[in-house]
């Protein structure tokens, strides 16, 4: 499993206990169920942007003729 696998694994379990923590304070039924499906679905895409951003080496490859 590569590094960025771990990361956005991490960032899940993250995100899961902000929603758990959002969910017990009430904030979910105030804000409703909609917009936090939003935030979540955007939290989802911008961990995976940022763990894909940050896996491996950017290298060029030279191809000979």
């Amino acid at each position: 499993m590569k590094w960025a696998n771990f990361y956005f694994l991490g960032f899940v379990i993250f995100l899961g206990g902000v929603v758990a923590a959002a969910w017990k304070i009430g904030l979910i039924e105030r804000v409703g169920t909609a917009w936090t499906a939003i935030g979540v679905v955007m939290a989802l895409g911008i961990g995976i942007m940022v763990s894909v951003a940050n896996s491996g080496r950017k290298e060029s490859i030279q191809i000979e003729k």
